[in-house]
Formats: structure tokens, C-alpha cells, sequence
């Protein structure tokens, strides 16, 4: 028998009969590889060490230990039949089997008394039709995963330019570029290790999470001598202040490439409602309660956290406990008392990661 590799594949042979066994194995061996097994047993034995390279299986209806049908059968979960062409071999052709062996996955018949002309006509043409098939599905696949891929890199793109953005907006704030990553960083872990994030799937948190990073895009709408202003602010400029929620959502709305995005219908939310409070009190809308989404509620509990830790430029960062203190007594507004729960509950584990991004 010929080097395998210099053929186009194996086809293997199944039938208890030697003599139907050499005479279809001999219309094939020229252009293939010819295995033979003379029952439905070393049929399963070889397809299981060496089926890789089978390109097609002829098997018998009929034999002893294990027949066709029951081949067939045990084939069926394996999903081989689904990717080789295979072609029963019988003598009659009851409707009864056909059409178990069709709903089963068989591509033809081979009926014996078998014409060579015929058989090697038919099984060749199915052969190259499935071959071209599988070409065609790697092709499909090829290109499916450089999308993805090309996909991939675009959203690291985006993500990247809207990190950057961010951060940018931070500097021109006075603060270090740090605040960008720890508002994420914290949203993450509140929405992946307590009950706020329920309904929530892991594509959802990472899209809220990068969505995060842009709740304070609408201060770059707001002039530097309010932005950073190092003493406290009027009245006044504090009204001026607050529109950076609302120019914000404008913003990102304005942008027709990050409608694109998943992060977009959260970010827009999140950029306008950060600043919204549990009891009304907070702004631009004056929402109230549930009304606030849970991811903004979120945001908003991972910026006054921030802000409070942090050195600005308008005050000193105020110890852990302390930070605790005026966010359980509510000295920074009001929040869902579930997220404030949620929150104390894994606290130690943000002032670790806070610790580690410092």
C-alpha cells in the first residue's frame, strides 16, 4: 500500500464479505488510501485510533457482532457524520432503512450488485463536494476569527482613546491620572463580588466598567478658572460645576462612533446621573431611589470614595476611617442603603486594590 501522504485520504471499507471488501477497496486505491474492516465493531475501533484521515466510509447494512445501522448510531453523538461522507452498502433498499440511515446523516446507497463505474463516480463527486466544504468552512472560520480579532483591536483602540480622554480631562483637573483607573478598578469588583451586580452578565460589568472611566468627560466643557480653582467654589461657579453631567451625556451622545460600542447606553447614563443622590438630592434631575440605574448608584459611590481618599487640589485626603466615617453618616449624600451594605462588605478588599494602584 502507498505512503498515505501522497494520497487524498482514507476511505474506509467496512463489510464482512473479504471478497466486497477487495473489490470496492481495489476502485479506490489508486487515488486513496483503502482500510478495511470486516465488521461494524473494527469499524468504531478504527475510526477511534486512526480516523482523522478518513475521508469517506463505506460500511455494510448487514453483519455479524455490530451492523450498519448500529454504526450509524453510535456515530450520530460524535458529530463524525457531520464532517465524512458515508455510504451504505446493501443488497435491497427497504424504505423502512433509508430512511433511518438519511435521518441518521448517510449521503447515498451503494447497492450490490456493485457496477464500479457508478460507485466510483458517485463516492469521488461527494468526496470533493465535502472537501470543498470543510475548505470553505476553514476559509469562513479564518476570516470569522481575523474579525474578531481586527474587532478586538478596535474596541482596545476605543477603550484606549477614551482612557486617555479621561485621564486628559483628570490632568487638567490638578489630579495625578490614577482617579481614571481606580473608577473602574472599584466598579468592577462591586458589581463581580456583591449582590449589585445580579442580572448582570460578565460582558455587561466590563462594558459598565469602561463606561465608568468616562463619568466625568463633561468637564471639558467647564472653564479652568472653575475646574481648578484650588479654594471652594461660589454658589455660582458650583451651578457652572454641576453642568458637567449634562454636557457630558451630550457629549458622548454627539459622538456617532460610540454608538458602536457597548459601553454607550451606560456611559451616557453614568456621565449625567454620577452626581444623582438616594434621597432627591442630588442633580442635574433630581432622580430618586430606584429611579438612578444601579451602575450610575455605582459610579457614584466609587467617586465619593475616590474623592474623599485622594489628595485634590482643594483639600487634603482624608484618612480610611475617616472616609468610612462621613460616607456611612452620610456627609457626602445619601446612598441605597443595599449599596452601602454591598459596599462595607468589601471594602477591605478596595482599600487593597487602592493600595496596590498607589
Amino acid at each position: 500500500m502507498s505512503d498515505a501522504k501522497h494520497k487524498a485520504g482514507t476511505i474506509l471499507v467496512v463489510d464482512d464479505d473479504a471478497i466486497s471488501r477487495a473489490i470496492i477497496g481495489n476502485l479506490f486505491e489508486a487515488e486513496y488510501e483503502v482500510a478495511e474492516a470486516a465488521n461494524g465493531q473494527e469499524c468504531l475501533d478504527y475510526l477511534m485510533s486512526d480516523g482523522n484521515h478518513v475521508v469517506a466510509l463505506l460500511i455494510d447494512i448487514m453483519m455479524p457482532r455490530v451492523d450498519g445501522i448500529e454504526v450509524l448510531h453510535r456515530l450520530a453523538p460524535t458529530g463524525f457524520l457531520e464532517h465524512v461522507p458515508v455510504f451504505l452498502i446493501t443488497a435491497e433498499r427497504t424504505s423502512s432503512v433509508m430512511e433511518e440511515a438519511y435521518r441518521l446523516g448517510v449521503m447515498d446507497f451503494i447497492v450490490k450488485p456493485i457496477i464500479p463505474f457508478v460507485v466510483t463516480r458517485r463516492v469521488r463527486s461527494v468526496i470533493e463536494l465535502c472537501e470543498s466544504r470543510k475548505r470553505l468552512r476553514n476559509t469562513v472560520e479564518d476570516q470569522r476569527l481575523e474579525l474578531l480579532e481586527r474587532a478586538q483591536q478596535i474596541i482596545e483602540l476605543n477603550v484606549g482613546m477614551i482612557e486617555a480622554l479621561s485621564t486628559a480631562i483628570e490632568f487638567r483637573d490638578g489630579e495625578s491620572g490614577g482617579h481614571v483607573r481606580r473608577i473602574h478598578d472599584f466598579t468592577h469588583l462591586m458589581l463581580t463580588r456583591t449582590s449589585m451586580g445580579e442580572g448582570l452578565s460578565d460582558e455587561d460589568i466590563d462594558d459598565i466598567a469602561h463606561a465608568a472611566i468616562m463619568h466625568d468627560v463633561g468637564k471639558i466643557a467647564i472653564p479652568d478658572a472653575i475646574l481648578c480653582k484650588p479654594g471652594r467654589l461660589t454658589p455660582e461657579e458650583f451651578e457652572v460645576m454641576k453642568t458637567h453631567t449634562v454636557q457630558g451625556a451630550e457629549l458622548l451622545e454627539s459622538i456617532p462612533q460610540m454608538r458602536g460600542l457597548g459601553a454607550y447606553r451606560y456611559a451616557v447614563d453614568i456621565a449625567r446621573h454620577h452626581h444623582e443622590r438616594w434621597d432627591g438630592r442630588g442633580y442635574p434631575d433630581g432622580l430618586v431611589g430606584d429611579q438612578i440605574t444601579i451602575w450610575s448608584q455605582v459610579v457614584s459611590l466609587a467617586d465619593v470614595y475616590d474623592a474623599l481618599t485622594s489628595k485634590r487640589v482643594y483639600k487634603a485626603a482624608f484618612t480610611r476611617e475617616e472616609s468610612l466615617r462621613m460616607i456611612a453618616d452620610g456627609e457626602c449624600g445619601a446612598f441605597n442603603p443595599k449599596l452601602l451594605e454591598s459596599f462595607f462588605a468589601v471594602e477591605p478588599e478596595l482599600a487593597a486594590l487602592y493600595e496596590r494602584l498607589s
